[in-house]
């Protein structure tokens, strides 16, 4: 049931509960699109994108888990086949972020990859690191099938999502970036921190890697849980103004 861009949760309805209106998934741009965040699958997840490659698709972030058959029921939706997710990409460790990549897994057959710095925590299941302490859970040990470190170029059917490494959030924090045609679009996760030494978060580090997106002159940029900001003039606004923010500190 769809109704100016709302839809009815997937599992809204539980004896006792209350049913719960939901954003519908949403086109960013030519196959690209956000098939998860806290109106679309769950108040705790990410903001989770799908990368269409022509009959390859790829995740960018998983979401935290328990929001995880929305994010499916939401591909679904837009036409496309769960089966046909070959790549999670994972940007960095905290549970909002990786906590339904196993799934993908598990069902679908889908690669979970990460930055190496932040692959022990994701493979020991660090409670403290992935930052599951903060939402009152615990997260298994997850496998990775690929480690990557500061630059990485990843095939995703006639698609080329190019990864680098933005630490300063964590240590293997990541962007990554896809030309479509003339348009490039960023995805820049978690750009507005937080930063607490819990997570190995480091301001100066940051700051560098801000100045690195810049360079990559984005005209859209799809974040971690602010949703989309386009064109251009917006994506390096957005960016600036959190480099003004932390200017001092």
């Amino acid at each position: 049931m769809e109704s100016q861009g709302r839809i009815l949760a997937f599992d809204a309805c539980f004896p006792g509960g209350a049913v719960k209106a939901i954003r519908a998934p949403q086109k960013v741009c030519d196959r690209t699109y956000q098939v998860g965040g806290p109106e679309m699958s769950s108040a705790n997840d990410c903001c989770v994108y799908l990368l269409d490659g022509g009959g390859s698709l790829a995740l960018i972030d998983s979401g935290c888990g328990p929001g995880y058959k929305a994010i499916v029921a939401n591909i679904i939706r837009l036409g496309f086949e769960p089966e046909d997710i070959e790549t999670v990409l994972l940007t960095h460790c905290h549970i909002d972020h990786v906590g339904a990549a196993a799934m993908f897994r598990q069902d679908y057959g889908a690669k979970i990859i990460a930055h190496e710095k932040d692959a022990a925590a994701l493979v020991e299941g660090d409670r403290m690191m992935t930052a599951a302490f903060m939402y009152n859970l615990r997260f298994a040990p997850m496998p990775l099938d690929l480690k990557i470190g500061d630059e990485a170029s990843i095939p995703v059917g006639d698609l080329v999502m190019h990864v680098v490494a933005t630490p300063g959030h964590t240590p293997g924090s990541v962007c990554s970036y896809v030309d479509i045609g003339r348009i490039r679009v960023l995805f820049g996760q978690d750009i507005h921190g937080p930063f607490h030494p819990d997570f190995g978060s480091d301001l100066a580090q940051w700051r560098e890697s801000m100045k690195k997106l810049l360079g990559l002159e984005a005209d859209i940029l799809c974040e971690g849980h602010f949703g989309v900001f386009s064109p251009a003039d917006a994506v390096r606004s957005y960016i600036d103004g959190y480099l003004d923010t932390f200017d001092h500190r």
